[in-house]
């Protein structure tokens, strides 16, 4: 199980799933995944899987939501969250 964090001195204690919608998606090659993060916000993780991922999306152009109800950036992420990262999606 992949590990986002870079500090081989703190203990990774909570696993979460992370799922990817459309454009995050296709960048990150894969539309889920689980995780071992610390003790970090939605958008302190969602800053480390952007540097991996690369993707072309700021924060502020993404929902992030956290076991199934929208969210914000700040909300601490707890052991068992379902965090998802929505990008705007065009229709026609």
């Amino acid at each position: 199980m992949p590990n986002i964090c870079n500090d081989s001195h703190k203990i990774h204690d909570k696993k979460i799933n992370v799922l990817y919608f459309a454009s995050l998606a296709d960048h990150a090659g894969i539309d889920e995944e689980q995780l071992m993060v610390n003790d970090e916000t939605a958008g302190q993780i969602f800053d480390k899987l952007s540097q991996k991922y690369n993707f072309s999306l700021s924060k502020d152009k993404i929902a992030v939501a956290i076991n199934h109800e929208f969210s914000n950036w700040q909300t601490p992420i707890n052991h068992g969250d379902i965090l998802a990262f929505i990008p705007p999606v065009a229709g026609g």
